[in-house]
């Protein structure tokens, strides 16, 4: 494997741990706060912008 795709990897696990909001204990409780409601609604918005991107080149009409 490449660091790129460690990297993918570590991503990935981030933004579920963030989705799902996993804490350690005895840190403030977040995972029901405005602001992580508008960061799970970010993290959406560029994960969709990231597919059609993906989609786009896959289909062979990506940025010229």
């Amino acid at each position: 494997m490449s660091w790129l795709t460690l990297l993918w990897i570590a991503a990935i696990v981030i933004a579920l741990v963030a989705i799902t909001g996993i804490k350690p204990r005895g840190t403030r409780h977040v995972a029901r706060t405005h602001l992580m409601s508008a960061a799970r609604i970010a993290l959406g918005v560029v994960a969709v912008v990231l597919v059609l991107i993906a989609l786009g080149i896959w289909h062979g009409g990506g940025p010229h």
